[in-house]
């Protein structure tokens, strides 16, 4: 069973965080009633996105169903991707505080590996539930900025990772396990999205195999 203090999968909120830092709006929202328009643009394309894909995302339908002008929509995004990029980085965001929150704690081998353990089944069952999010990471290979999000969130995580890894192996320097820790986490994102592209059967069957291949050297002091 999953630690108490691991989340569980939980559908990351559009609405309640600010992008993060690297998000590429023309207009950043300064004022609540700014933020609440940005909000809503977001929610829409994430809706939109669901229903048929970035691909089919068209910034009139974005603008008409989220009550503002197409020049409106203009002001806060450039284009499409730049809308994409922002709902990636929100997404990423949450998902960073879920596993800041799982591995925080972690000061044993025991705990270290429940808790990493259980990351993997909230990343695997959240991905599959959210199609918005299936549809960006998806596309990231094609998108150099998303690419480029996705390394730095790798570096990130990577390094809470390490730093669990040296409680959990006697307080030991968090650098010996700073490049295994980004390359696990690296190789997970490759993982996931093999996993997700497959039947749910050999899914599943790559999210467990490369469960217990990382587990194996993230327990090697």
């Amino acid at each position: 069973m999953a630690p108490a203090r691991t989340p569980s999968p939980r559908k990351p909120s559009i609405s309640s965080h600010a992008p993060a830092e690297t998000s590429l709006p023309r207009r950043a929202p300064v004022q609540q009633r700014s933020r609440e328009r940005m909000d809503r643009i977001l929610a829409v394309a994430s809706s939109l996105i669901g229903s048929r894909g970035s691909d089919q995302l068209k910034m009139g339908e974005v603008a008409e169903q989220a009550g503002i002008s197409i020049g409106s929509l203009y002001q806060y995004f450039p284009d499409k991707s730049a809308i994409i990029r922002s709902l990636a980085e929100r997404y990423s965001l949450e998902s960073r505080r879920c596993i800041e929150e799982a591995l925080l704690p972690v000061t044993s081998l025991a705990e270290l590996e429940e808790a990493y353990g259980s990351l993997i089944d909230v990343y695997y069952a959240l991905f599959k539930a959210e199609p918005v999010m299936r549809d960006i990471w998806s596309g990231m290979q094609a998108d150099k900025q998303l690419m480029a999000l996705e390394l730095a969130e790798s570096r990130l995580c990577g390094m809470m990772l390490a730093q669990a890894m040296a409680r959990a192996h006697n307080g030991r320097d968090p650098a010996i396990y700073a490049a295994r820790a980004f390359m696990i986490w690296q190789l997970g994102e490759a993982a996931m999205r093999l996993a997700i592209s497959v039947d749910e059967a050999e899914g599943g069957a790559i999210v467990s195999a490369f469960r217990q291949m990382t587990l194996r050297e993230i327990l090697t002091p």
